[in-house]
């Protein structure tokens, strides 16, 4: 089974349009898409969790 696509922050952000500052802010109030940390401090993101977030926002803007 292969493993889910992990996206980098960078890649995230980039997707998203957003900066660094502002999508911290955005997780700190809980509306950021889910992060996942590793052993070794880096974040990523799934890209099924990315998808569903944009989904929600979709959803919340319609």
């Amino acid at each position: 089974m292969a493993a889910p696509k992990m996206l980098k922050l960078p890649e995230v952000l980039e997707e998203i349009e957003m900066s660094r500052a502002a999508f911290y802010r955005m997780r700190a109030r809980g509306k950021a898409p889910k992060l996942i940390k590793l052993p070794n401090g880096q974040l990523r993101c799934r890209r099924s969790d990315l998808d569903a977030w944009w989904a929600s926002c979709e959803e919340r803007a319609a």
